[in-house]
């Protein structure tokens, strides 16, 4: 850049980087940043914690109160925290798919060793039927609905939560990287500099003209700021659904309680659907039982 000093009598040529001059503002974005990041790390880290102690306490119930099925129930149980820690950090997976998938797989299982334990040898194909007649003879009554219904309140907005923090990141990330034109480079450094030249150190560029300046080089950087002011109120909302009764803590650390009550469910009912012919050694006595499945014997 080049100055005239007083009189005209001489040239002082001052060359600055711009990106000197903006340094404060790319160290707080990169504050920002840092700090967004270690947000979501920290919050990571919690939910998977969550996620395993959960899957734990599920485990333990099962060695603990229902040794003979320990080893093949805690097979399902993995599966199940797994699909439940897909879902958290943003596979397309519903809610409703993997509690049902849970249930369906723990049923013969169940059924095996609680309802019909006389029962050794359960071949592949009768395993699939119970598997299929499941939510129709419902041997664990409302329980998997329940579940449905905590889990969804309870994950999507820890999950719409991770999201909208990972989405705060890319912003920032964006704005941190802009590139001035040439003659914007050039005004934003006469607005930062030019009293320098004169000796005026303390002196501040006029408002007219800096307002011009900001105006001309980042008016489309002020589209993002309403979107902005938009996403901090809805951060605060995400947060504030995930307290309460439907806390992912809460749901997650006790779903081994629900899972206990599923299984004395299907204890209860064992007996009842027997007598109906809705369980049985024969799968075509299955299949007749239930009229959704009655089909797949013709």
């Amino acid at each position: 850049m080049t100055c005239l000093e007083d009189g005209g009598k001489g040239v002082s040529v001052v060359y600055v980087d711009f990106s000197k001059a903006s340094g404060t503002i790319s160290h707080n974005i990169f504050l920002a940043a840092r700090g967004l990041d270690m947000c979501i790390v920290c919050i990571t880290k919690t939910f998977e914690m969550l996620i395993k102690l959960s899957e734990n306490y599920t485990s333990t119930l099962f060695c603990n109160a229902y040794k003979n099925m320990a080893v093949e129930a805690t097979t399902r149980v993995q599966e199940f925290f797994t699909d439940v820690a897909l879902f958290v950090f943003g596979t397309d997976i519903r809610t409703e798919e993997f509690v049902n998938r849970f249930f369906d797989t723990l049923f013969p299982v169940v059924y095996n060793h609680v309802i019909n334990p006389g029962l050794t040898d359960v071949t592949l194909e009768y395993a699939q039927c119970l598997q299929m007649a499941r939510r129709d003879i419902r041997p664990f009554g409302n329980i998997p609905n329940k579940v449905i219904g905590r889990m969804g309140r309870s994950l999507l907005p820890s999950r719409n939560f991770l999201q909208a923090l990972n989405l705060g990141i890319e912003v920032i990330n964006t704005t941190d990287h802009l590139h001035f034109s040439k003659d914007c480079s050039r005004a934003l450094l006469r607005m930062q500099y030019c009293p320098h030249c004169q000796g005026l150190i303390l002196s501040k560029p006029c408002m007219g003209y800096c307002l011009n300046v900001i105006r001309g080089c980042l008016a489309y950087m002020a589209e993002v700021d309403l979107h902005w002011q938009e996403y901090i109120p809805s951060l605060e909302e995400l947060s504030s659904a995930m307290h309460g009764t439907y806390d992912i803590e809460h749901v997650l650390l006790n779903f081994h309680s629900l899972v206990n009550d599923a299984l004395m469910q299907a204890h209860v009912n064992g007996q009842e659907l027997t007598e109906q012919g809705l369980v049985s050694s024969d799968v075509s006595v299955i299949l007749k039982g239930v009229p959704q499945l009655s089909s797949l014997l013709d």
